[in-house]
């Protein structure tokens, strides 16, 4: 496993390459809220995406305190990991073949904000090439999106402070266009942290524009699942094994390759 550096300020991507020919790649945000990244949306969906046959980059973005408010700089750090694998393709043996981004929580906030703002220049540095960091499809597993009344509200505060007004500035479901790239969304309807209704709220705006979305909610299931297998169980937090909510990832690479054969 190589590790990378992909920006200045220190934000960095885990390679984990598969065997023989690939699919296509999947760079990953693991969640934490904007405070921390999640070892248990790391490695272990690195390793699922592997078997499936598709290279995975988790990336860890910087994060802290000091840096609060965030504002835009994540989002920086993801389009030049996004950036760093496309213009790869040939050495990774993926040219012609789609690069996701994938992201869980405020990673799948993170995720989704390159997936609908990627040609925005206002949220990159100087210079960015716009088309160079544009993904494919997004795959957002428990999503944060919305900065109202389904907030998970410690996410907007660490991108734009305490005033409620600046963070309308990351809801994303108010930013859709129609450069958006497709999506594939999961939630569980038990979870109480960041409500299923930010990711029916996404959807909802992507079909405005005739965006392709696929959506699963779960009945049951408390936030931060991860894969919902015994290898990612934190049993403190409600966080169980849970074959039906795992199947998420057999639909997920179901929906890649037939994104692949059609988009």
């Amino acid at each position: 496993m190589e590790r990378v550096e992909v920006t200045k300020s220190g934000a960095y991507v885990e390679i984990y390459p598969v065997e023989g020919e690939a699919k296509g790649a999947v760079v990953i945000c693991p969640g934490g809220g904007y405070e921390f990244v999640s070892a248990r949306e790391a490695r272990p969906v690195a390793e699922a995406f592997g078997k499936a046959g598709y290279h995975a980059f988790v990336l860890t973005y910087q994060l802290g305190e000091e840096r609060e408010p965030l504002e835009n700089a994540p989002l920086g750090e993801l389009g030049a990991a996004v950036a760093y694998v496309n213009s790869r393709r040939g050495q990774y043996g993926i040219e012609g073949k789609h690069v996701y981004v994938c992201g869980f929580s405020a990673g799948a906030h993170l995720a989704a904000s390159l997936g609908i703002l990627w040609n925005d220049a206002s949220r990159f540095p100087e210079g960015t090439d716009l088309r160079l960091h544009r993904p494919d499809a997004m795959i957002l597993c428990y999503p944060v999106i919305s900065a109202g009344v389904y907030a998970h509200r410690g996410s907007f505060r660490r991108l734009a402070g305490p005033d409620e007004e600046a963070q309308q500035h990351y809801s994303l479901e108010k930013l859709v266009t129609a450069e958006a790239v497709p999506a594939f969304i999961w939630h569980t309807a038990e979870d109480e942290l960041v409500p299923f209704q930010n990711s029916l709220l996404l959807a909802g705006a992507l079909a405005k524009f005739n965006i392709p979305v696929e959506l699963h909610v779960f009945p049951y299931g408390v936030h931060g699942l991860s894969l919902a297998t015994k290898e990612v169980e934190e049993l403190e937090k409600g966080r169980i094994e849970d074959p039906h909510v795992a199947r998420w990832m057999e639909l997920c690479v179901k929906w890649m390759e037939y994104w692949e054969a059609h988009g």
